[in-house]
């Protein structure tokens, strides 16, 4: 496996799955053999430019690749991933990784009952802006998220949580790296029948707060998350794939403190391409992803209870 090409299949190429694709067909070391998906024709354009095979069964591509994305709507996850997995075929699950914790525990289950690798598409891990600036966040206490987006003309099959809201929820467990104790959350449905727009308010046992925004019924779109701790503030705009870092210096003596920073370097890569990386060295080396299986359901598990909570408010 270690010096051999791999062979990699996308299943799903949709609004996302082409791009998984597209860096697959290109990437060094991997050969995308096949393109999965019911739109025949769909299947077919994505697949042309590799010469990959288009198809439009799942169980088609089983035995004959080495690792499969998947890219397909959520409410799909489950059954193409445990295929691939009771199969002994490493799989990389585009977020969220289930509709449901139980769904999630048996995607884990088959990973772990043929010891395959399981990766999580939490894309915003991978972002330049975050890998910069992650070393700087410290002990935060306070954590302010915004994700607008405007409405979109896909996902509609998960609310607003799962949807958007779920890349920060991962972000902010990964980084303030400890157990949510209590929180509040409220959404509306506003467009469709799912909740379209939703607050959250996490309280962590550390003492930390976070403030979580989402929404899909914005005219702008913004990604950013700022972190607030002891003598430091940090910024991420995760689509300008910008970071600033600013520090409180205090004077010996006792004289006036200064505020000094600034933007940060960051090295701008594709988020996507460096998941997809981080992804194929994994099953290329035998080690975890950076994103796996639990990762995965820690953050389904928190956005299971939100939208209970909020279905409970709404019904009220």
């Amino acid at each position: 496996m270690s010096e051999r090409t791999l062979r990699a299949a996308v299943v799903g190429v949709g609004h996302l799955g082409r791009h998984h694709a597209r860096i697959l067909g290109s990437m060094p070391g991997v050969q995308l053999v096949a393109v999965v998906d019911t739109n025949e024709p769909r299947a077919r354009e994505i697949a042309a430019p590799s010469g990959a095979r288009a198809l439009t069964d799942v169980g088609a591509i089983l035995g004959d690749v080495d690792l499969v994305s998947i890219a397909t709507p959520t409410e799909v996850h489950g059954r193409v991933a445990i295929a691939c997995l009771e199969r002994g075929i490493p799989v990389l699950v585009e977020k969220p990784l289930a509709r449901s914790v139980a769904e999630c525990d048996a995607i884990i289950a088959a990973a772990a009952a043929t010891g395959t690798t399981l990766a999580v598409g939490h894309t915003e891990r991978f972002n330049p802006a975050v890998v910069a600036a992650r070393p700087a966040v410290e002990r935060p206490l306070f954590v302010e998220v915004h994700r607008l987006g405007t409405f979109p003309e896909r996902s509609l099959d998960i609310d607003v949580v799962f949807d958007l809201m779920i890349h920060d929820l991962d972000l902010v467990l990964a980084i303030v790296g400890s157990e949510v104790e209590s929180f509040e959350a409220v959404g509306v449905p506003v467009i469709t029948d799912r909740v379209d727009i939703s607050n959250v308010r996490l309280r962590f046992a550390s003492g930390c707060v976070a403030n979580l925004t989402a929404s899909r019924i914005s005219t702008d779109r913004t990604r950013k998350i700022r972190f607030f701790q002891r003598d430091a503030y940090i910024s991420i705009d995760c689509g300008a794939k910008a970071a600033a870092v600013y520090r409180l210096v205090r004077r010996e003596g006792g004289g006036r403190p200064s505020i000094e920073g600034g933007l940060i370097p960051v090295v701008d890569h594709e988020p996507l391409r460096a998941e997809l990386e981080d992804f194929a060295a994994a099953v290329r080396e035998g080690r975890p992803p950076m994103v796996g299986g639990a990762d995965g359901r820690r953050a389904v598990a928190l956005a299971e209870q939100i939208t209970e909570r909020m279905a409970a408010c709404i019904a009220i």
